[in-house]
């Protein structure tokens, strides 16, 4: 028998249905992904699901005793609690008929209490909250108020494990976790053997985690086995089923009511039937919900920038602790951005991600070391804070203040229309904004972005609340935009499909050290292991064959090792080549030092009016001819055995 069904559901806010008799079963153990678009009712049904909320119709329907626990996407806890206080309240039941039976008042009947304590093991409930702080790695004398973002999703995720249900509810889970945190909880997760529900748009967290993707579609609950990439695959065969079978049905109730329109020349028991079947056709159109829209995204770059957006030599900041001593965010950086990269910026909550991301922008001045950024950059900057909206204001105002027009790519569009490119419809554009959901909020934030012209975005945790499809949209967009984009997030698959580097946080708190990857987040971690690999060989090769244990058996003899491959024997070099690899070294030097030279000059905003066209374009092509030299004198110096 399944834990949980969900049998011709209906729940409807004003005239929308969020479910249309939609069904639903949970069996022991499955975890499922609970997918769809802002604004579908995802939340809602987690809600119901976890009965916090009631239905319009139909039936929900649970196994007898079943014990649910709901983690919502902004966990709050009680003024000035401790970590132990607030966890433990994830046992409040246990904990008070305990305290009930040891106080024994009158009329208590305490053989019912103790059968009841005992089903909830709560005689022990103090050390179950103990051993999971120590689990979870929480102290249990800090005050939750004190604490992070992620350190409360951690706190409340304590509170739910500590409850021991059967069925845990989680509301977008991964937000304001970092990177390794999000690991740590899928790794728990997969531990995890009671049934799960997950509301998440971080697609590798649902591959990690997911056994069957559950997608709110229209009303309709949709279920897929496996995990999200077999979902992905097994969905667009869906929609282009369902867009052809539309057509047809399209193209059948059109040629009829031309028939219709042009009288009744059959006969009347014919025509009758006929007539019928255009009025069912009718009602089937009418009936019919059409596939949300998708939102529309363009960017206006505006004029380009300098091919140097940003240089950072030496370059160091620390901000002072509370006992007066000073925290290391950034130590002895260099760095180079140039127009067009796309930058990821990857590293735990509080390694100083937005103080570095200030420091590249010359928004902030080092303690030490050079921060030269270029010429004519526009910046736009989206905060995952969302402190640029302001709650009272219309989001037609927040788009176009004292304007009814926004201006894309030199093309004029009216700001109703621009709002529906962004799945806003007319009779929202005057709601204020205090109305809008997360996700809403997210969109609405991202309009107001790629309004302005912008050749440097500053994108500070954009998927946070973003469904997967619009998620999608925004990596093609990002992908393909002429500009440098610098670019915060913990969502892996995103970041590797719009970066071309990452500059990861390395070492421990207080370090900052920071350090440059080719390609996204995927490749730094397989670097990552490659080289732990090749540290961890060469210790072991180094430390040779253990020692006996005391006492132990003695170890058998090892077999004689297999014999090495013969080493290649080095070409012996000749005199000129010998002297052309001594000379290389300097050659790369003087090459690398010229093409530095030379971006700086081309960065100049009055070159061209300085040296003329025919100069200009000579230097320019000298840039470019730099790239092939050093990477020939590269590929010789190899060669050579350098």
């Amino acid at each position: 028998m399944a834990l949980l069904s969900l049998t011709d559901a209906q729940l409807a806010y004003g005239h929308w249905a969020l479910l249309d008799r939609a069904s639903l079963s949970l069996e022991a153990g499955e975890r499922l992904g609970l997918i769809g678009r802002n604004g579908t009712g995802k939340s809602s049904l987690l809600k119901v699901l976890a009965g916090l909320e009631k239905l319009d119709d139909g039936l929900l329907q649970q196994q007898q005793g079943l014990r649910r626990h709901y983690l919502p996407q902004e966990p709050s806890f009680a003024p000035e609690a401790t970590i132990f206080d607030a966890v433990s309240e994830g046992v409040a039941e246990a904990k008070a008929l305990r305290a009930r039976y040891e106080a024994h008042q009158d009329g208590d009947d305490l053989d019912a209490l103790q059968t009841r304590i005992e089903a909830l093991d709560g005689w022990t409930w103090e050390q179950r909250v103990d051993a999971t702080l120590q689990r979870l790695a929480l102290d249990p004398a800090r005050r939750v108020d004190s604490l992070s973002g992620g350190l409360k999703k951690r706190v409340a995720l304590a509170q739910a494990l500590v409850a021991q249900p059967d069925v845990l509810f989680l509301d977008e889970p991964t937000n304001h976790l970092d990177l390794e945190a999000i690991v740590w909880l899928q790794e728990l997760l997969a531990e995890w053997r009671g049934a799960l529900i997950v509301v998440t748009h971080d697609r590798s967290f649902l591959d990690a985690v997911a056994t069957r993707i559950v997608e709110l579609d229209r009303g309709i609950l949709r279920s897929y086995p496996g995990r999200y990439s077999a979902y992905e695959a097994t969905k667009q065969r869906e929609l282009e089923a369902e867009a052809l079978l539309n057509a047809r049905a399209d193209k059948l109730l059109a040629q009829e009511e031309v028939w219709v329109r042009q009288g009744v020349e059959a006969r009347r028991t014919r025509s009758v039937a006929r007539i019928g079947r255009l009025e069912g056709l009718r009602a089937a159109r009418a009936a019919r919900r059409e596939q949300v829209g998708r939102v529309k995204l363009d960017l206006d770059a505006g004029e380009r920038s300098g091919q140097l957006v940003a240089v950072l030599e030496g370059v160091s900041k620390a901000w002072p602790r509370p006992d007066g001593s000073l925290r290391q965010v950034v130590r002895g950086l260099d760095l180079t951005v140039l127009r067009g990269d796309r930058l990821g910026i990857v590293g735990p909550n509080g390694a100083g991600k937005t103080t570095l991301l200030k420091l590249i922008l010359g928004n902030l001045s080092p303690d030490e070391g050079v921060v030269r950024t270029g010429t004519k950059r526009t910046v736009a900057y989206f905060d995952q804070l969302r402190e640029v909206l302001d709650p009272e204001k219309t989001l037609a105002e927040t788009i176009s203040p004292g304007s009814d027009w926004v201006e894309i790519g030199g093309t004029r569009k009216h700001v109703i229309g621009y709002l529906g490119d962004f799945l806003f419809p007319p009779q929202r554009a005057n709601a204020p904004v205090r109305t809008l959901s997360g996700g809403e909020r997210n969109r609405l934030l991202l309009a107001r972005l790629f309004a302005q012209p912008a050749n440097v975005l500053v994108l500070d945790e954009p998927t946070n609340d973003l469904d997967i499809e619009t998620l999608e949209l925004l990596e093609e967009l990002l992908s393909s935009y002429p500009g440098t984009v610098f670019l915060v997030s913990h969502d892996r698959r995103f970041v590797d499909a719009v970066v071309t580097s990452v500059l990861v946080a390395e070492g421990a708190d207080g370090e900052g050290r920071w350090k440059e990857y080719e390609g996204g987040i995927e490749d730094w971690l397989a670097q990552s292991r490659r080289a732990a690999a090749l540290q961890a060989t060469a210790a072991k090769a180094a430390r040779g064959l253990p020692a006996p244990a005391p006492g132990g058996p003695a170890l058998a003899p090892a077999s004689p090792p297999p014999a090495a491959a013969p080493a290649v024997a080095r070409r012996k070099l000749s005199y000129k080549e010998q002297r052309e690899l001594d000379a290389l070294p300097d050659r790369l030097a003087a090459l690398e030092a010229e093409q530095k030279a030379l971006e700086l000059r081309l960065a100049d905003p009055g070159l061209y009016a300085a040296v003329g066209s025919t100069e200009y374009a000579a230097l320019q092509a000298r840039h470019a001819a730099l790239d092939e030299e050093l990477l020939a004198a590269l590929e010789r110096w190899e060669a050579l055995g350098g």
